[in-house]
């Protein structure tokens, strides 16, 4: 069978490993699954226990949870080096350390402000600390990312990689939140641009806002969240 990227809307930092699995080139499959209302209900938890997303069912159906888990599924099977390299060269060296740079300390310093937004009840001091001691945060990170960046187009070389799709999932959170202009950071800005131009990205982006929009051809379509659950679920 083919595998099954579960991947989350709104603005789901799973965007990103759609793109890559475009990149990628390999039969797939997708299941859209709503944040806000789908991924919190108790039958979710039959996929991943803490409620959240991405989540890839497998080739042989298991179900593998984390960013980080499932970007090293896929380059186990990236034969071709399309999204990484050999694993004993410096390139992927680099590019494991900016993934794990992105998936950490970077999307962690939205944490707040995703907690003040989504705070029920709401306690209005409580969420204006939480946006300032965010909205620090968010800079700190975006000024050491900005730090790291190459004078290559994209993270990693002249091709987009894991660690481009990892980050570009999560990049207009900095939009989102209205946290500061990305021209402050402009070689982070110019990456961004570049990726968001990029053919996988913008179907990617079309596929979460619910819109059909031609791609690789190695997509083989959605399935219904009650459909995965029912077959794969634990």
């Amino acid at each position: 069978m083919e595998p099954i990227l579960l991947y989350g809307f709104p603005a789901g930092s799973s965007m990103g490993l759609v793109a890559a699995l475009e990149w990628l080139g390999k039969p797939y499959r997708l299941c859209r699954v709503d944040m806000l209302g789908e991924m919190r209900r108790p039958s979710y938890a039959r996929i991943n226990p803490r409620h959240e997303t991405p989540a890839l069912i497998t080739d042989e159906g298991r179900s593998l949870t984390e960013t980080m888990a499932i970007a090293a599924w896929l380059e186990a099977r990236d034969v071709e080096r399309r999204i990484s390299f050999d694993p004993h060269s410096a390139e992927a060296d680099r590019m494991h350390q900016l993934m794990a740079f992105v998936n950490t300390g970077f999307v962690g310093a939205f944490s707040p402000l995703w907690a003040a937004m989504e705070m029920e009840p709401p306690n209005p001091a409580m969420q204006s600390a939480l946006r300032e001691w965010g909205r620090e945060r968010v800079i700190e990170r975006h000024d050491k990312l900005e730090a790291m960046i190459g004078d290559t187009p994209f993270l990693v070389g002249d091709r987009p990689t894991l660690a481009d799709g990892i980050l570009i999932g999560v990049a207009r959170w900095l939009d989102y939140h209205a946290i500061a202009g990305k021209d402050r950071w402009p070689r982070l800005a110019a990456l961004r641009q570049r990726l968001e131009a990029d053919p996988a990205v913008i179907r990617a982006t079309a596929l979460e806002e619910g819109k059909e929009h031609a791609g690789t051809g190695a997509c083989l379509g959605h399935v219904p969240l009650a459909e995965v659950i029912e077959r794969f679920g634990a």
